[in-house]
């Protein structure tokens, strides 16, 4: 299990769209534009700090404030939406895009099922639905009946169904409700059998898991005290870990757990597979240096036990038989290991089950009597086997290069369920018998295009100083010589970007376009050695690579001057706002995507504060000296001929709040960088991405793609 404040930067990595049989494409010229853009009034003000003897201008600070409160900034957004609106729909690759991408969207897809008291509960969507159902089946093979219809919810589809986890008989489920795509949530309890709410309800819940106790009494969750004000842009501090009893109100939840002489730690509860345990794993950012304390269940007077002090290592409770705890660590252990600590002793030292290997351990479980571990082979999945004991037991066969997830069980369970996807292959549900290793299909999705119609090809290529940096590569295997490309990247916060499959990014490839996709440093592809090489003081490295990557892509052939474009979201949108910054001339295109663009501010909000672990402190020379260097906001350069350039952001972002965006797009906007368009998308009622409806990740990614293809000269049919 991967706690959940180790996932609070991540951010969805698709968009896209597009139609078959695009003709050999031709580069449309820089100078091609229409008509000079018009640009809304984005009043630069006197604004300015000096820090560490650097004065440091801040014009466009007036953009920070609520769009949902203050009528200046909501009027400067609105009039934004206008003038993108209208040049997005002069495109006309763009109704074609769109076309494209409900087809190749319109297909049945499940979800992995969680198995509790002998039922199944997985997540369905039957194409074009806006949110995915939830559904239980009483037999594995059995017909599935609807639980939860998120779409009956909100008109525009924009409430989602959240966390959600079975009690442990499977006669309750918990949920939570994200509506608007902030990361708040308000979580309910459903009676499985009846499918009628219980009437629980809790409130002021973020980065939280939903655990149930074992006997199915109540469950834990980690909240933050109700914000005075500024809902989406008040710092998170003081979270706390609460125990709900079925029946009862919010007022009465038990506090188990916090630490107000520490209020920057995060908590997050799980239970032990015995159902003694709760499991606390305490974190103060983004890094996977965690504190690990357990709280005896079976003896409420008991005081909570830490196991693990320090915030010095990863620590990941993969399951326990007794009083022997297995543990995924990187102590000791750069790629990651397999440990047991015997929480008898007084002073458990960690005993090596399944050693570090050349391979990144992404994940472990047990399933039976069998220990399952998940590696990145090159940023792509192998499955492997052993015993309790940690001896090899062979691997799972998995159908190709991709990416499996999943494997999902405990002690004494004789099966699990895993996910197989890839670029050009639709995610499919595998049913794995623990005990006698048969792997056997169970959903496989019917697409309206042909896999084999694809190739996906694996390349390395040298970064400026050296560095071997994987890519992947996706095109239509009837397609060679030099085409539009679109290149898209993350480098950072430790999390890997491997092979899965998106409609809207496969839309673009239909097309005619190339997409490449960079294992950038900074990534968890290999280990905690690639994440240190691209944070802090060296995060140029992770710009390096992806200069290298289009320097690369242009001089092997695979797309021509004028025809490259970068994309990013989130890590990814401060990726492209400062390669762009460094390189204008290597780009025909950006998309960054709800950017992190001010980096002498981002730990002002929310869940920037968690970011200094990977992007250093504002308030500490050494940093500050980093972080301006590279920010996009404060680099713009005048005298520069930039690339079209399509910012999106979402007024409800509660993760990287749109003020990022705004000063950006308003610094773009008013200095003299060429006379290709550089626009601002706000999505209304769409937050950082998770929970986006269909619809609009329809919308945005065909937006996106017609503005990209208009200036690599990609020619849809």
């Amino acid at each position: 299990m991967r706690p959940a404040v180790a996932a609070l930067f991540l951010a969805t990595a698709t968009n896209a769209a597009a139609q078959m049989s695009a003709p050999v494409p031709t580069p449309a010229p820089a100078a091609a534009t229409p008509a000079p853009i018009v640009y809304p009034d984005s009043r630069a003000e006197p604004v300015a700090e000096t820090r560490f003897g650097v004065t440091v201008a801040d014009p466009y600070r007036w953009l920070e404030a609520d769009v949902r409160e203050d009528e200046r900034v909501r009027a400067w957004v609105t009039a934004q939406n206008v003038v993108t609106g209208r040049y997005l729909d002069s495109l006309p690759a763009r109704p074609v895009f769109e076309r494209r991408m409900k087809e190749l969207y319109d297909y049945e897809r499940l979800s992995a099922p969680r198995k509790k008291g002998g039922r199944y509960f997985y997540l369905q969507n039957d194409g074009l639905q806006n949110q995915s159902v939830l559904y239980v089946r009483d037999r594995v093979d059995g017909s599935g009946r609807v639980l939860i219809d998120p779409n009956l919810w909100a008109q525009d589809g924009a409430t989602a169904l959240a966390e959600w986890m079975p009690s442990e008989d499977g006669r309750y489920l918990v949920y939570g409700v994200q509506d608007g795509g902030t990361d708040w949530r308000t979580v309910k309890v459903l009676d499985v059998e009846t499918g009628r709410e219980t009437g629980d309800t809790v409130e002021w819940v973020k980065f939280s898991n939903l655990a149930w106790a074992k006997d199915g009494s109540g469950f834990f969750y980690s909240r933050f005290a109700a914000p005075d004000s500024a809902k989406y842009t008040a710092l998170n501090e003081n979270q706390e870990i609460y125990f709900h009893r079925l029946g009862t109100a919010q007022a009465a939840d038990r506090r188990l757990y916090a630490t107000p002489e520490r209020p920057k730690l995060n908590h997050v509860a799980e239970v032990s597979d015995d159902g003694r345990w709760l499991i606390v794993t305490s974190s103060e950012g983004t890094d996977e240096r965690y504190e690990i304390t357990l709280i005896d269940l079976a003896d409420p007077q008991a005081r909570p036990r830490t196991l693990v002090p320090g915030l010095t290592h990863e620590w990941r409770y993969v399951g326990n038989t007794g009083s022997r705890f297995l543990w995924v660590t990187n102590k000791d252990a750069p790629r990651l290991r397999v440990v047991a600590l015997d929480i008898a002793e007084a002073d458990p030292r960690p005993v090596t089950i399944v050693p570090e290997d050349a391979a990144t351990l992404a994940d472990a479980s047990i399933v039976g009597e069998v220990l399952i571990t998940s590696y990145l082979v090159d940023a792509k999945s192998e499955v492997r086997r052993f015993g309790l004991d940690g001896t090899p037991a062979g691997r799972v066969a998995l159908p190709g290069i991709g990416t499996a997830s999943g494997f999902q069980g405990r002690p004494g369970d004789p099966e699990t369920f895993f996910a197989f996807t890839s670029y050009a292959t639709p995610t499919t549900i595998y049913r794995y018998d623990a005990a006698r290793g048969a792997v056997e299909t169970w959903a496989k999705p019917e697409v309206a295009f042909d896999p084999a119609d694809f190739v996906v090809e694996q390349r390395f290529y040298p970064s400026k100083d050296g560095t071997r940096v994987p890519m992947f590569l996706v095109r239509r295997k009837d397609r060679t010589g030099p085409a539009p490309t679109l290149l898209y990247g993350y480098g950072g916060f430790n999390i890997a970007l491997t092979p899965a499959f998106s409609p809207t990014f496969l839309a673009w490839v239909d097309q005619g376009g190339v997409l490449a996709v960079a294992n950038l440093r900074g990534g968890g592809e290999y280990g905690k050695a690639w994440h240190d090489a691209g944070r802090l003081a060296n995060k140029q490295n992770v710009f390096d690579d992806f200069i290298a990557a289009g320097e690369y892509l242009i001089r092997e052939g695979v797309t021509g001057k004028d025809q490259l474009a970068i994309h990013g979201r989130s890590n990814g949108g401060l990726l492209v706002g400062a390669v762009v910054n460094q390189r204008p001339d290597l780009f025909a295109a950006a998309l960054p995507g709800v950017g992190v663009m001010d980096m002498l501010r981002f730990d002002r909000w929310t869940a920037g504060r968690y970011w200094v672990d990977d992007y250093g402190s504002p308030a500490k020379e050494a940093d500050f000296r980093t972080l301006y260097a590279y920010s996009p906001y404060h680099n713009v350069t005048a005298g520069k001929d930039y690339p079209a350039i399509l910012i999106s952001t979402a007024d409800t972002d509660d993760r990287v709040v749109p003020a990022h965006s705004f000063k950006y797009a308003a610094a773009l906007q008013n200095t003299a960088i060429g006379s290709r368009p550089h626009l601002i998308r706000i999505e209304t009622r769409a937050g950082h991405g998770s929970g986006k409806p269909t619809d609009k990740i329809i919308e945005e990614a065909a937006d996106q793609w017609a503005f990209i293809a208009r200036w690599t000269g990609l020619q849809p049919d």
